[in-house]
C-alpha cells in the first residue's frame, strides 16, 4: 500500500556532520594533481567487483533463463564483441562476423538509411549551393514560451534541437528519445541479437546486489516484477528530493495533482508554472523504463512534512508498469465504509524532518535535504549504531529502519531532484560506464604498474590495487534558454534557444584521460578489447567541483556530494559502489577527529564521463531557469584558475576590445554558460592535444601552431563547407547515445567509421605528413 512514512532512522534524527569534508572549494586548488590524475582510492576494486570471478552460475545475469526462450543467458550469436566469458565457463560470446558494415543488426538498418541520406545530399548538390549545416539533421521543433490571450494560442519559436540531449522541452514522449524507446520497446527481437537487448539488465545484475529477492507468490518483489516470467529484473531505487517544489509562491503538496492519464489535451503549461509537470515527467519516464521488462523500480519520495494522500495515490497511479495502479486507490463500499486495497506499492513517501527540523528542512540552503538523501541511499551502520567495528562490520547490511524501502536490497541507486530529467538512456550509460570501468580494474594487462618510461600523464591504468583510482560515472545539469531568462543569457547563446548549456562547469572543470581496457562486452561485466591493440576509451574527469548558483552552493559546502567533482542533484550508485563508499564513510566516521587515522581510510570516489558518450550523462534541469544567473563571489567554474582569467579580462581591458561595452564584459567573464557543443568539443581537442604531446614529445616544434602528429578528423578543420558524410554520421551516432545503445556492433572493431566520435580511438587520426611508424 502507498504509505506516507514517518520512520525513525534517519528520517527523525538531526542532520549528521558530513563524514566526507574535503579540502575547502575555496581554494583555487584542483582536486587532482596533474602527477597523478586521479585520487586514488583507499578500497580495492578487486573487493568491488569479486563476483565477477565467481562462478558462472552465481553471477549470470540470466542463469536461471532457457537460453532457448530469450537467448539473454547466453552470449549473443551476432557476435559483435567476442569477449571470452570472464565467470570460468570458457564459453565464447559468440562469432564475429567478416563484414560486419555489409551484415549489420537489424537496430543498425536506420542508420545505415541515414547514411545514404547524408551521402545522397552531398553528392547531388552543386558545391556551391553545399551549406555548413547540412550536417544537422532533425525534424524541425517548435518552443512554445507564451501564451496569448488575444490571440488565444502559445507564442514559439522554430528551430532543430541537434544537442543529443534528452529533454521535455522537445522529447514529448518518455522513454529517452526515439532510439532508445524503440529499442527498447522492441518485442520481435532476433534471437542472436537478444543478448545486445539485454546489456542493461547483464551491467546491472552484474555490479548490483548478490542477494537476489524472493519471488514467491505474494511477496512484494513478484507484485513490482509484474509480468517477468522467470527472467530477473534490474531493481531500482529512486530517492527523489522535493524541496522548493512548488506553483508559484505555493508549496506543491497544497495544490491539487494533474488529471492522470486523461483523454483530452490538456491546456498549454509553461515550464516555470508547476513543478507538478516535471514531477509527472520523470515519473512517466521511471515507469517506461519498468515497461522494458528489465527494470523493477521503487520511488521514494523526500518530502519535510506530511503530504495529502491525494498526492500519494496520484504517484502511484503513475507508475502502472511498477506496480501501481491506475484505478483510484480508494473505493466505497456503500454509503460510509471506505476500502483501502491492500497491495505493494512502488511509492513511498517518506517525511525526513520532525517539527523542530522542518524549518530547516524547507531551507534550500540548509544543504539538510541533501543529507537524508546521501543517508538513504547509503544506510551506514552508524546512523542506528555509533560504535560501529570498522573491522567486522557488514557493508551490504543495511541497519536503517525495516519500513523504509531503501533498507531492502537493490542493484542500483538513482539520487535526484524533482527538476533533474532522469530517463532509461541515462540508467542504461551509466550501468556501461560502470562496467567499463570494472572491466579495466579486472584486466589481467593492467595489474603491474606503469613504468616511468610509460607514464604520459594521460594514461591511468586501473588495476584490483588499494593505489587504483576510485571512478564513478558522473552527471552535469544542463538548461535550455527560455523566455524568462535574462539578456545575458540570451546573448551568450546567440539567440539559440534551442541548445541546453550547464551553467556548473567550465572548459577548466575538466581534464582527459585515457584507460586501457575500459570497453566491456555483452553479458555483463565480460572483455571486449581481446588482441585489439591501443584498445580503451577516452573519459572526462573532473578537476573541480561542479558550482551552482545559490541557494544550491552554500547546500553543498554543508553536504558535499559523495563523488568529487559529482552533484547532489543526480547520482548513481551501484550496490558494489555503495558498498565501497560506505567502508569509507564508517572508517571517517570511527576516526572522528584523528586526521592521521582518516587518510588511511581512503579518498571517496571520482567523477568521470565516458567521451564517447558525454549527453548520455547531460541532465536536462526541466524548469529551464538556470542560465543567466550570477554565481557567487569566489564560488565559480574554473575557481582553480581565478588568477589566469582574471589576467585575461585585463588584458582585454589593456587592448581596448570591449571599450564603451561593459555589459558584454560581464557576460563573458562574470557568468557562465557551457553549450553541450562546446563541451563535448572541448573534451575532444583536449584529448587530441594531450595525446599529440605525447607523441611529438621532445621533438614537438614549439613554434608550430596546432596539431603536429595526430588531430580530431571531426573538430580540426575550417568551418566553411560541411564535414564529410561520414565524420558527421558518426557524430550525430555519438551525440545520440548510439555508441553505448549499440555497443555490440560498435566494440566489434569491424567498422571502425566511428571509433574516434565514440572516444575509443586513442591516437586520433593521423595527420597525413606523419607516417604510420611515428605513432
Amino acid at each position: 500500500m502507498a504509505s506516507n512514512h514517518q520512520g525513525d532512522a534517519p528520517a527523525a534524527e538531526e542532520p549528521a556532520a558530513s563524514d566526507g569534508s574535503r579540502s575547502n572549494i575555496l581554494t583555487a586548488v584542483k582536486l587532482i594533481a596533474a602527477s597523478a590524475l586521479f585520487y586514488s582510492a583507499g578500497t580495492s576494486f578487486a573487493e568491488t567487483y569479486h563476483h565477477m570471478n565467481n562462478d558462472a552460475a552465481s553471477t549470470s545475469s540470466l542463469a536461471n533463463v532457457d537460453p532457448a526462450d530469450l537467448g539473454m543467458s547466453t552470449p549473443s550469436k551476432y557476435g559483435y564483441a567476442t569477449p571470452t566469458s570472464n565467470h570460468g565457463s570458457g564459453n565464447s560470446h559468440g562469432r564475429r562476423l567478416s563484414d560486419a558494415k555489409k551484415n549489420p543488426p537489424s537496430y543498425m538498418k536506420d542508420l545505415m538509411v541515414d547514411l545514404k541520406a547524408r551521402k545522397k545530399l552531398m553528392n547531388d548538390t552543386p558545391p556551391e549551393e553545399v551549406k555548413y549545416w547540412f550536417e544537422y539533421t532533425g525534424p524541425l521543433q517548435k518552443y512554445f514560451y507564451r501564451y496569448s490571450r488575444s490571440r488565444k494560442k502559445a507564442d514559439s519559436f522554430e528551430g532543430r534541437d541537434d544537442s543529443g540531449v534528452v529533454s521535455s522541452r522537445f522529447i514529448d514522449t518518455s522513454g529517452g528519445g526515439e532510439e532508445y524507446s524503440a529499442f527498447f520497446s522492441k518485442k520481435d527481437v532476433p534471437k542472436d541479437e537478444k543478448a545486445s537487448h539485454a546489456r542493461l539488465v547483464d551491467n546491472c545484475l552484474a555490479m548490483g546486489s548478490e542477494r537476489r529477492p524472493n519471488r514467491d507468490k505474494g511477496s512484494v518483489w513478484t507484485e513490482l516484477y509484474k509480468d517477468s516470467g522467470d527472467h530477473d529484473r534490474c531493481r531500482v531505487l529512486f530517492a527523489l528530493n522535493t524541496v522548493g517544489a512548488g506553483r508559484s509562491t505555493t508549496i506543491l503538496w497544497e495544490t491539487k495533482p494533474p488529471a492522470p492519464h486523461s483523454a483530452e489535451p490538456r491546456p498549454w503549461i509553461s515550464e516555470q508554472e508547476t513543478a507538478a509537470t516535471h514531477l509527472e515527467r520523470n515519473l512517466q519516464e521511471i515507469d517506461a523504463m519498468c515497461a522494458t521488462g528489465f527494470v523493477a523500480a521503487r520511488v521514494q519520495v523526500l518530502v519535510c512534512e506530511p503530504i495529502p494522500g491525494v498526492w500519494t495515490d496520484w504517484m502511484d497511479s503513475m507508475l502502472p508498469h511498477c506496480g501501481g495502479k491506475v484505478d483510484p486507490m480508494m473505493k466505497k463500499d456503500g454509503n460510509t465504509d471506505v476500502k483501502v486495497e491492500e497491495r505493494a506499492s512502488p511509492v513511498q513517501v517518506v517525511v525526513t524532518a520532525n517539527a523542530k527540523t522542518a524549518d530547516v528542512c524547507h531551507d534550500l540552503k540548509s544543504g539538510f535535504m541533501e543529507q537524508r538523501m546521501q543517508d538513504l541511499v547509503l544506510s551506514p551502520p552508524y546512523l542506528t549504531d555509533k560504535d560501529v567495528d570498522v573491522s567486522k562490520f557488514d557493508p551490504t547490511a543495511k541497519t536503517t529502519h525495516p519500513d523504509l524501502v531503501s533498507s531492502d536490497d537493490h542493484d542500483l541507486y538513482v539520487a535526484m531532484k524533482w527538476s533533474t530529467l532522469v530517463t532509461v538512456r541515462s540508467i542504461n550509460s551509466f550501468l556501461q560506464a560502470s562496467a567499463d570501468l570494472a572491466i579495466a580494474a579486472s584486466s589481467k594487462s593492467n595489474q603491474k604498474p606503469m613504468g616511468q618510461d610509460d607514464e604520459d600523464g594521460v594514461t591511468v591504468v586501473l588495476s584490483n590495487a588499494p593505489s587504483s583510482p576510485y571512478l564513478v560515472p558522473s552527471f552535469v545539469r544542463v538548461s535550455y534558454v527560455s523566455e524568462e531568462n535574462n539578456k545575458v543569457a540570451k546573448w551568450r547563446m546567440h539567440g539559440d534557444f534551442f541548445h541546453p548549456a550547464a551553467w556548473e562547469i567550465c572548459k577548466d572543470s575538466f581534464d582527459m584521460s585515457w584507460i586501457p581496457g575500459s570497453l566491456s562486452g555483452t553479458g555483463g561485466v565480460t572483455p571486449a578489447c581481446h588482441d585489439e591493440k591501443d584498445c580503451g576509451q577516452w573519459w572526462v574527469y573532473f578537476a573541480e567541483e561542479q558550482m551552482p548558483t545559490t541557494p544550491e552552493v552554500y547546500a553543498n559546502e554543508v553536504t558535499p556530494p559523495l563523488v568529487q567533482g559529482g552533484s547532489n542533484y543526480i547520482f548513481m550508485l551501484t550496490e558494489r559502489q555503495r558498498q565501497e563508499i560506505v567502508k569509507v564513510k564508517v572508517c571517517v566516521h570511527a576516526a572522528g577527529d584523528d586526521k592521521s587515522t582518516k587518510e588511511k581510510c581512503g579518498d571517496f570516489p571520482q567523477g568521470v564521463i565516458p567521451l564517447g558518450d558525454l549527453e548520455s550523462f547531460l541532465m536536462n534541469f526541466t524548469p529551464n531557469t538556470a542560465l543567466g544567473k550570477k554565481h557567487s563571489s569566489s564560488r565559480f567554474p574554473g575557481y582553480s584558475r581565478a588568477e589566469e582569467r582574471e589576467k585575461d579580462r585585463e588584458a582585454v581591458k589593456e587592448r581596448k576590445q570591449l571599450k564603451d561595452q561593459e555589459d558584454i564584459e560581464k557576460a563573458l567573464f562574470d557568468y557562465t554558460l557551457y553549450p553541450s557543443a562546446l563541451f563535448h568539443k572541448d573534451a575532444t581537442i583536449k584529448a587530441a592535444r594531450a595525446r599529440d604531446f605525447v607523441l611529438t614529445g621532445a621533438r614537438r616544434d614549439v613554434d608550430a601552431v596546432g596539431p603536429q602528429k595526430v588531430k580530431s578528423a571531426y573538430y580540426d578543420v575550417t568551418i566553411t563547407k560541411p564535414r564529410e558524410a561520414t565524420l558527421a554520421w558518426c557524430q550525430a551516432i555519438s551525440r545520440k547515445g548510439l555508441c553505448t545503445l549499440y555497443a555490440d556492433y560498435f566494440r566489434s572493431f569491424e567498422d571502425r567509421r566511428c571509433l574516434e566520435a565514440c572516444g575509443m580511438r586513442k591516437n586520433w587520426s593521423k595527420i597525413e605528413k606523419v607516417t604510420a611508424d611515428e605513432l
